[in-house]
């Protein structure tokens, strides 16, 4: 992946010499960083985290705000949050990749068209972080197997998603 980013960085500095539009190259950069985020995300896999104290509230604001503008506008997403900061220990890139995971999850689960909603709630010693759609939702007697590498009801996919998103919380 690191040698066609590198030649995407290349042509995106060949269009800023040119007149391009500069939200154009904005968002090829954005897109850009996202390739490197994923790199950097599997090269995390099997190993220790390191953790560093951040707010939980502008990590996924940041990390829903990304998957907003980058879907249809049939889907109407909802984040809800406190004003203030709830500093946590987390791993920005795993814990971005853990949001982007569920809601495309959901975007799924609603085939594209729906509601989708992020509420970041600060309890006594702990935060949850709830994602909801109106989706058809998950039959029971796949409860026990969501979370099982290789398990998926979809027709596309490996099955991985939701055992990396739990192992990453664990």
């Amino acid at each position: 992946i690191g040698t066609p980013l590198t030649s995407l960085l290349g042509w995106t500095e060949i269009l800023k010499t040119r007149a391009v539009e500069e939200s154009i190259i904005t968002e090829i950069e954005k897109d850009i960083e996202r390739l490197e985020a994923i790199t950097d995300r599997f090269s995390k896999i099997g190993a220790v985290p390191a953790l560093k104290r951040l707010n939980i509230v502008a990590e996924t604001e940041q990390a829903f705000d990304y998957l907003r503008s980058r879907n249809s506008r049939l889907v109407h997403f909802k984040f809800i949050a406190e004003k203030a900061a709830i500093p946590v220990m987390l791993n920005v890139t795993l814990y971005h990749w853990t949001v982007e995971n569920l809601v495309k999850n959901a975007i799924d689960a609603m085939k594209g068209e729906g509601k989708l909603k992020i509420e970041v709630v600060s309890l006594d010693k702990s935060v949850k972080v709830r994602i909801s759609d109106t989706g058809k939702g998950i039959p029971k007697r796949n409860f026990r197997r969501i979370f099982t590498p290789g398990f998926t009801t979809k027709k596309r996919g490996w099955g991985l998603g939701l055992s990396l998103v739990k192992r990453i919380v664990e």
